[in-house]
């Protein structure tokens, strides 16, 4: 049995580190990569790739057409009793185990025996973390990430940040991660383009949390999440690659501006993974695990000036005769809501009769009254909302065409293909096979590798996996 540390890097595809291992040579991914164990992931969901439907795969062990988790903050409870993640299954039987950020992670446990730490994804409905000390990050971590879900927020939560640095030693920020907050807050003075890159900053003190968590509890199964890197890919793919594209209609003076952001991200996920080598140098009876649920890969290079969002849920639902509703975390363009009773067939009879400038308005709804709507129009020059061919007052529709700062579109998009890696010092050999591996398999194969019994819905286990 080994100990395994999940490194989950959203969206990275074998291209991406090709890529960066070629122009940063001395970097540990570069250094270290010719002694991976290296396999190609492939995601088999069947439905439109989304990073909230893609990890379940591997957290779960069945794809989404078993699992039917499609959206964020969707409530689990049916998926929990028949599909348990691999968290909730390791813990139950006593096997210790961290989770730090992977998707769909909240609630926090009723239980925490056998978790040493657990700390829930950016979407979550509440800032509750085990152990508590953490309560007051999660609390920043959330505000930053509602507030900068397409445009990166400028603010400056001076308070927050006062009562994080009094916190510092008891949590395990890094002086140098300090100030590199401090630094990028200075630079954002001259160059207001640089906040995206607080996306990259909020992903190093989540890590140097879990790494201090990580180093006292030691658990036999950890996971840690981040995103930042996908977010840049995404963006700034065509600044990076403009060659990728038949036609790139973005400026020179945009892609200059942009073209080494997703080196900046990569730089930093780099440094991350070295820390937990040199961890596991120390600690040989773990293996580092660096896992993509899918990838991304170029599609579009086209400008995007403004987004039409929901800016008031209360305007926009009343549209809809719906006065009670509760708000739920999402990613932009996309909008989550629970509602009850009476209100949800409501909402969808008239639903049903509406177009947004010109389309019908694109929702989905799960269980209990969760629906989602999809948003995100872009370039409109005005908003028509009607409703059974009957036009609402824009001023009255709760909708804004919102202006996109750094007019980034989704130059990259998913793909099923992704990444997995596994590191181990012992490891001296390359390992070159570069087999595909179905994201289902690696549910079974962790399960194989803590000698504990399969279920029957998942696949047999590849113990050459890991």
């Amino acid at each position: 049995m080994n100990k395994l540390i999940l490194f989950e890097l959203n969206e990275v595809p074998q291209k991406i580190v090709d890529y960066y291992c070629r122009v940063r040579p001395q970097s540990w991914m570069a250094q270290n990569y010719i002694q991976f164990n290296k396999f190609n992931s492939y995601s088999e969901n069947p439905d439109h790739l989304n990073p909230w439907n893609t990890w379940p795969t591997v957290h779960r062990g069945i794809d989404s057409s078993q699992h039917k988790i499609l959206d964020l903050n969707q409530d689990l409870e049916e998926q929990d009793k028949a599909y348990p993640t691999l968290w909730k299954i390791l813990s139950e039987k006593k096997i210790k185990t961290g989770v730090f950020g992977s998707l769909h992670s909240y609630p926090l446990p009723q239980s925490t025996e056998n978790i040493g730490f657990y700390v829930p994804d950016v979407f979550a409905q509440s800032a509750e973390c085990h152990p508590k000390s953490v309560d007051s990050f999660q609390e920043l971590n959330l505000s930053l990430s509602r507030k900068s879900a397409r445009n990166v927020s400028r603010k400056v939560p001076k308070k927050s940040l006062f009562k994080l640095a009094i916190k510092s030693p008891q949590l395990g920020f890094k002086s140098n991660t300090i100030s590199k907050v401090a630094s990028q807050l200075i630079q954002e003075k001259s160059q207001k383009w640089k906040s995206t890159r607080r996306r990259t900053h909020q992903a190093n003190l989540s890590f140097d949390i879990f790494y201090k968590l990580l180093q006292k509890e030691q658990p036999d199964f950890t996971t840690f999440f981040t995103n930042h890197v996908a977010a840049c890919l995404h963006r700034y793919w065509a600044a990076s690659f403009p060659d990728n594209y038949e036609v790139n209609h973005y400026s020179d003076d945009w892609i200059d501006r942009y073209d080494s952001e997703i080196l900046y991200a990569l730089d930093h996920a780099d440094k991350m993974l070295a820390r937990l080598a040199k961890f596991v140098n120390k600690n040989p009876e773990y293996k580092l695990i660096i896992l993509s649920s899918m990838g991304q890969d170029a599609v579009k290079a086209r400008p995007i000036k403004t987004q039409l969002y929901i800016k008031n849920s209360k305007e926009f639902l009343a549209c809809f005769n719906i006065d009670k509703f509760e708000s739920l975390p999402a990613m932009l363009p996309q909008f989550n809501y629970k509602l009850e009773g009476d209100n949800i067939e409501k909402f969808k009879t008239i639903a049903n009769k509406t177009e947004i400038n010109g389309k019908p308005l694109r929702y989905r709804e799960h269980n209990a009254g969760h629906i989602s709507i999809e948003m995100g129009h872009i370039n409109q020059r005005d908003i028509v909302m009607k409703i059974g061919g009957e036009e609402i007052h824009p001023e009255k529709t709760g909708l804004k065409n919102v202006t996109i700062s750094d007019q980034s579109s989704t130059t990259a998009d998913h793909i099923p293909e992704g990444i997995f890696y596994v590191y181990h010092p012992s490891f001296k050999d390359s390992h070159m096979n570069m087999n595909v591996v179905p994201t289902c398999t690696i549910f079974p194969t962790v399960l194989n590798n803590f000698g504990l019994t399969i279920p029957d819905y998942a696949q047999k286990s590849n113990p050459h996996l890991i």
